[in-house]
This record gives structure tokens, C-alpha cells and sequence, in this order.
């Protein structure tokens, strides 16, 4: 069975390590998209709260974004489970890691947890938050 390892982090703090040794995957950057960290309210909040989602998903501009890292992924996805391999990386790095990268993260591992068989590890590096799905 596939395992994607899922990563939100700061591109501050450099790349995360694939720890699965194929050196394989994608890194999407999110930085091109709205920032709810230039605002106040949202300073210390995550992507995991209900106001920068609301924030990011009425401003519409990462919902394009995942459109597109959604046919990327889901291709790639599927190539590996017809081929057999068993594993693939996948990070998104904004500013912080902290607002847009952990919203892309958890979205994506919805999204291929409800379309495919496949383990999913998603690591959020700057929150030290690290879930099995």
C-alpha cells in the first residue's frame, strides 16, 4: 500500500528531510497566495483555526492553488499505486509554516484519504504536530 508523507513547513528553516530515502516528491510553495500572518487577528493563530481557514478560503486564491497541486498529486498517486511503490513525499513551505502551508497540508491528506487507499503520515514541522490518517 502507498504511503504519502505530507508536510507543511517554513522555507525559513529549509526543506524537510525525506526520511523514506528515495529523495522523491513534490514541493509546492505557497508564498504566492494571500497571507493571513500580515494581519493582527491572525498572528498567532494556524491553518488549523476556523478564522484563517474562512480567511483563506473567502479569498479564493488557495482554492485555485489546490485545484492545480490536486492534479498533480492525484496523477502521481495513481502512477505509484499501478506501479507498486511505496512511497511519496509531498511539503508545502510558506513564510512561517505556520497559516497557508497547514491548510494546504490538511487539504490535501482530506483529499486523498477520501479518493484513494493509501496511508497517509501528515507532519506539520513548525506546530511539532505529527498525525497518522
Amino acid at each position: 500500500m502507498l504511503s504519502v508523507t505530507i508536510y507543511s513547513f517554513s522555507f525559513k528553516r529549509g526543506l524537510p528531510v525525506d526520511a523514506s530515502g528515495n529523495g522523491g516528491g513534490y514541493v509546492f510553495d505557497c508564498r504566492s497566495t494571500h497571507n493571513p500572518g500580515k494581519y493582527d487577528e491572525y498572528k498567532t493563530l494556524t491553518g488549523l483555526d476556523q478564522p484563517v481557514i474562512d480567511f483563506l478560503e473567502n479569498d479564493g486564491e488557495i482554492l485555485t492553488f489546490l485545484d492545480s497541486v490536486y492534479a498533480l498529486v492525484d496523477h502521481h498517486v495513481e502512477r505509484f499505486i499501478e506501479r507498486d511503490f511505496e512511497h511519496l513525499q509531498v511539503a508545502f513551505g510558506c513564510t512561517g509554516g505556520q497559516h497557508r502551508s497547514v491548510y494546504c497540508a490538511e487539504h490535501l491528506a482530506k483529499h486523498l484519504k477520501e479518493k484513494y487507499n493509501v496511508k497517509i503520515e501528515l507532519i506539520h514541522r513548525e506546530q511539532g504536530i505529527n498525525r497518522k490518517l
